[in-house]
């Protein structure tokens, strides 16, 4: 942790100290820079953030709930590493999920959303279509999750989003490791242009199709990619 890079942003009314800790912290382990199964320290995390050990005690116990740090058995706390397990049971759920949010966009979706949608989907082509594109990983995630998570928006079902927010969160850790070996793990090109043609045409049952397609593939090149890293650790 001695290279951490932790900054608090400029303090605003609005926000608590513990806010912007909180958040600091969760922003770390979502982009990857406290790395998964990493200890996590009291006393250098209030150093590297320049803040006393309350509000990071505070932080790492609202983290804890969201299931982004866990104990160990010696009674540490870590970033949460994730199994082969937890891919197969999250991808399950936004399979479930998404199945709905795509239902309720075609029957909701106005002409501004669908348009919204396809700039999403085109930028995301012009960018990777480029040979000297370098966008990092986490970029690369903020797009996939931009797509997604408009269809969910669109779908005009609150509680479908504040679901779907937990399970990105989780995925966004999952897919940040694999990525890490191998960034064609994700892909937002030709399978979100299905999406967006089915949803588009009001198709629902193509809709429902293309996205379970997309995150089943998904899935299956992520849990590839976990067994292989799992394999190399085992072997040194």
């Amino acid at each position: 942790m001695s290279n951490l890079a932790l900054s608090l942003n400029t303090p605003t009314r609005s926000q608590s100290l513990h806010e912007q800790t909180y958040q600091a912290l969760r922003l770390a382990i979502l982009s990857g820079e406290l790395k998964a199964g990493e200890r996590l320290i009291e006393t250098q995390l209030a150093k590297a953030l320049e803040v006393s050990r309350t509000p990071i005690r505070e932080s790492l116990k609202q983290l804890q709930r969201e299931r982004l740090v866990t104990s160990d058995p010696n009674g540490g706390l870590r970033v949460i590493q994730l199994t082969v397990a937890d891919a197969i049971d999250l991808y399950d759920c936004r399979i479930s999920l998404e199945q709905l949010s795509v239902t309720r966009a075609c029957q909701n979706i106005d002409q501004a959303q669908l348009s919204h949608l396809e700039l999403i989907v085109t930028q995301a082509e012009n960018i990777i279509d480029k040979p000297s594109h370098q966008l990092t990983n986490c970029q690369l995630l903020h797009i996939d999750h931009q797509f997604h998570r408009l269809l969910a928006e669109f779908s005009h079902n609150p509680w479908l989003v504040s679901l779907l927010d937990q399970v990105f969160d989780q995925m966004e850790l999952l897919r940040m490791r694999t990525m890490e070996q191998n960034p064609g793990v994700l892909e937002i090109c030709l399978e979100h242009r299905r999406i967006y043609e089915a949803v588009a045409a009001k198709d629902t049952e193509q809709a429902i199709r293309a996205i379970v397609e997309h995150l089943s593939a998904s899935k299956e090149r992520v849990i590839r990619e976990i067994q292989q890293l799992n394999s190399l650790s085992s072997g040194n």
